[in-house]
């Protein structure tokens, strides 16, 4: 077990649910996203209609996530924040697959949790790539520093839609074993 897992074990079912807000597939490396309201998770490869889910089976990197948290801090960051709103940058531009809201993805990291009728664990952190430059300015790159998000794997195939509820999987299943 590793030691983040065995801490995070003691504390995770205080973790708030939170909700999905966005859903967007890339059906070729370097196109615009497509921006859907469902999808099917696939176990093992990645969302159904998502050029990654063709690459490596089994991959860490099946699916990326995003908070709407971070969409704001990285618009604060590059100065495209509004003062109506939190956050006034595309989520389509950052090429994540699932945005989320009210849920602290740190706290994620190395945990399993549901959407829908998915089972996802979060493997590692999602480091922006220098297309980030382009798709937010100069800059870009910089300001997602920490604020990526996830990547994720996909333990359980499943619908996935907007609205439905973040939820970390309380007690972790080989946490224990």
């Amino acid at each position: 077990m590793r030691a983040q897992q065995r801490l995070m074990s003691r504390y995770i079912g205080n973790l708030n649910p939170g909700t999905l807000t966005w859903i967007g597939l890339r059906p070729e490396r370097r196109v615009d996203m497509q921006v859907v309201s469902e999808c099917m998770a696939l176990k093992d490869l990645g969302l159904e209609g998502d050029h990654r889910s063709i690459k490596t089976p089994g991959s860490g990197r099946q699916v990326t996530m995003i908070s709407e948290e971070y969409i704001g801090q990285i618009a604060h960051f590059t100065g495209k924040a509004l003062k109506v709103s939190k956050a006034s940058i595309d989520p389509a531009l950052l090429r994540r697959n699932l945005v989320v809201k009210d849920i602290n993805l740190t706290a994620l990291r190395y945990q399993q949790f549901s959407i829908g009728e998915a089972v996802f664990e979060a493997v590692a952190l999602c480091h922006p790539c220098s297309r980030m430059e382009q798709a937010l300015g100069e800059g870009g790159l910089v300001a997602m520093l920490g604020h990526g998000g996830l990547c994720c794997k996909i333990l359980k195939g499943g619908w996935i839609k907007i609205g439905d509820k973040v939820q970390v999987i309380t007690p972790q299943p080989d946490l224990f074993s």
